[in-house]
């Protein structure tokens, strides 16, 4: 855990604890709320079929994006969520977003 809490720049192990705790609260509500979106969107399984899951798991990327920044800031690590959604995003070929 050292290792990862020095990589991430996290001080303590509670805070490493409430930074897996939003990763968790996170995965599952983007799981849970893409079925919403998907019926919002008019997406459904019998009109797609087998493209149907494809199709939601690329819905649930950007809701997990955004998710991730609000959760961390709810439990008050927001700089710590938005540094590490910038990286992300950045090694995923957005640095185009995040001109500095």
């Amino acid at each position: 855990m050292e290792n990862l809490k020095k990589r991430w720049g996290i001080e303590t192990n509670f805070q490493l604890a409430i930074v897996f705790i939003v990763f968790a609260i996170t995965g599952s509500a983007s799981a849970w709320l893409s079925k919403p979106f998907c019926f919002w969107l008019g997406i459904t399984k019998s009109d797609l079929g087998f493209w149907f899951t494809p199709v939601r798991l690329l819905l649930i990327f950007p809701l997990y994006q955004v998710l991730l920044v609000l959760i961390g800031f709810v439990f008050g690590q927001f700089k710590f969520f938005w540094a590490f959604e910038k990286k992300m995003l950045k090694r995923m070929g957005f640095e185009f977003l995040f001109k500095e």
